[in-house]
């Protein structure tokens, strides 16, 4: 028996999902026409959406939200689901229901929609994917999530399901297989792609890396403000694939990154020349950032 082809399975669009359907065993209120009816929801009856990728910053385009919703209210009601416990779920609108109690409303216009869990990763990716300023970080968790409920749905096709993914936002298949490799990357690591510290085709190649790996990197990263460049990623995952990715391998391949500040070069020799025969390389330089910290934290002088 053949395998399903995922070009024959249809998917259901955001419109579908959130069609002018009318809600079932809701109490509703219309606003023009029959097919724009909403609920109004008390706030406290709202859940976030569980593992909701997107962060919601009190930054300033917050700010602009908030006095918009005391002027106006709502324009755009949240899509939400009924809560398996209490309350409900959101779908799309987590900003838009923290603006609402930034200003200080007590409930917020809703529509109701039964979706099942994939359904409702598609609609919620989908609703926020096109957002400016989202994180790597974001981007990554929320095509991973999509990804992995597409698959639920009976899509098996890999550069496929990444093309599809891609769609909503513009994006090659390529370029959604790097951002979710970036889930696999260490908070540490995760977090200073965010910072754009380490680019995001560096991040990629550093996912590969076990995660004891990972964390030899970060911290020799974090300790030295040292950023492995493309380069330097590739080796760290070729020697990984090895099996000889040690502490030693990581600070002799991350060490060519070191540039000279200032024009100012050390003579490896003449640094010997203060420790006894038999201090390792990896010795002396421990003993060597030792002292520049410590000489750091007293001021540098």
């Amino acid at each position: 028996m053949g395998s399903r082809s995922a070009d024959k399975i249809k998917f259901r669009s955001f419109d579908d999902l959130f069609g002018e359907q009318e809600p079932k065993g809701v109490e509703k209120e219309t606003k023009g026409t029959v097919e724009d009816q909403v609920v109004r929801i008390v706030l406290a009856e709202l859940h976030p959406f569980k593992g909701h990728p997107f962060r919601v910053m009190e930054d300033e385009e917050m700010m602009e939200m908030v006095e918009s919703v005391r002027q106006f209210g709502v324009l755009v009601p949240v899509i939400v689901r009924p809560d398996k416990g209490e309350g409900y779920e959101i779908i799309a609108g987590h900003r838009r229901k923290r603006a609402s109690e930034l200003a200080g409303c007590s409930d917020i216009p809703a529509i109701v929609r039964d979706l099942t869990d994939d359904e409702s990763v598609i609609a919620m990716v989908d609703s926020n994917i096109q957002r400016l300023n989202i994180l790597p970080s974001e981007k990554a968790r929320a095509y991973r999530m999509k990804m992995e409920a597409m698959e639920h749905q009976g899509v098996k096709g890999g550069q496929h399901t990444a093309a599809v993914l891609g769609e909503a936002s513009g994006e090659s298949a390529r370029t959604v297989h790097r951002y979710i490799r970036l889930t696999y990357l260490v908070p540490e690591l995760l977090e200073l792609v965010d910072q754009k510290r380490i680019p995001v085709v560096v991040g990629e190649s550093l996912s590969f890396l076990r995660e004891g790996e990972q964390e030899l990197v970060r911290d020799y990263v974090v300790q030295r403000q040292v950023f492995p460049s493309k380069g330097e990623a590739e080796l760290l995952r070729v020697e990984s694939g090895k099996g000889e990715l040690s502490d030693e391998k990581v600070r002799e391949i991350l060490c060519r990154n070191v540039k000279a500040v200032g024009g100012i070069t050390i003579s490896a020799k003449r640094i010997r020349d203060y420790f006894p025969e038999g201090y390792t390389k990896e010795e002396i330089e421990k003993i060597v950032y030792s002292l520049l910290d410590s000489w750091r934290a007293k001021g540098s002088g």
